[in-house]
């Protein structure tokens, strides 16, 4: 398989995750239970967790060591740039959470099933960055991040956006959307991956030096999402130790997929 494919791959296998989650509208009749849909985001904090700290925050803090960088610099630093930009998107920008009755950011226009695709589209901000400065780490030749370990990280954000399509189409079919509609919102939510990828890769691509403080900053970012918004949905309400489960799960599998293909 030549560099382009390895990069084509990469960058769409996230959002393929997505449009099959997002299929399931077609699929499920009626609006997902409430068990499983907090099983699906436990295990979806779980995925981000372990690719947080495996495909980002430690090949951050390996070439620090190679640059003859305190270690910990990069990782702390690009880490809270992380957290505080998506901290000023969250506070910026109109989006409305599953189950939420008040939209939060700005003020706007946007219905109800608009604000809920943006408060999607926000948690896949970070996933795109994160597959971009990582293939930006392989193409620099960089031998803490291989080919496959690029590959193991599109693929357990693939894997853990297959509920996250389903969570964000699933329930506009609620708001009177039809099936066709609903699938096409969850796609659109998805493609911000892609291309925020790609627009990373671009950026980082002739910036080896600073590649651990975007790598952290993508680690910050991921957790930001975890932390604010999977997590607390995951565990509201009651039979709260199902989201738990599945964030174990979660960080498990993508443990196992980093270390067994990076």
């Amino acid at each position: 398989m030549d560099t382009t494919t390895q990069i084509l791959l990469c960058l769409l296998l996230p959002l393929l995750g997505t449009c099959l989650g997002a299929g399931m509208v077609f699929l499920l009749k009626k609006e997902m239970p409430a068990r499983l849909q907090k099983a699906l985001l436990g295990f979806a904090s779980g995925v981000m967790i372990a690719a947080s700290v495996w495909s980002l925050l430690i090949p951050a803090m390996e070439m620090a060591e190679e640059q003859g960088t305190p270690a910990w610099l990069p990782a702390a630093g690009g880490f809270l740039l992380g957290i505080l930009f998506l901290l000023l998107l969250d506070t910026f920008v109109p989006h409305l959470h599953i189950d939420a009755q008040k939209p939060e950011g700005h003020v706007s226009g946007l219905g109800r099933s608009a604000m809920m695709v943006m408060a999607v589209t926000l948690h896949n901000i970070p996933e795109g960055m994160a597959v971009g400065v990582v293939l930006s780490g392989m193409l620099s030749g960089n031998a803490v991040i291989s080919t496959a370990g690029a590959f193991a990280l599109s693929l357990g954000i693939a894997i853990q956006n297959f509920p996250e399509g389903a969570i964000i189409s699933m329930p506009l079919l609620g708001t009177g959307i039809k099936k066709a509609r609903a699938f096409l919102y969850g796609v659109l939510s998805g493609v911000v991956e892609p291309l925020g990828a790609l627009l990373t890769l671009v950026l980082t691509a002739q910036l080896s030096p600073i590649l651990p403080y975007i790598l952290s900053f993508a680690a910050g970012a991921m957790l930001y999402v975890v932390i604010e918004e999977l997590i607390p949905e995951s565990q509201n309400g009651d039979h709260s130790n199902i989201g738990t489960i599945g964030a174990a799960l979660g960080f498990a599998l993508m443990l196992i997929l980093d270390v067994a293909l990076g």
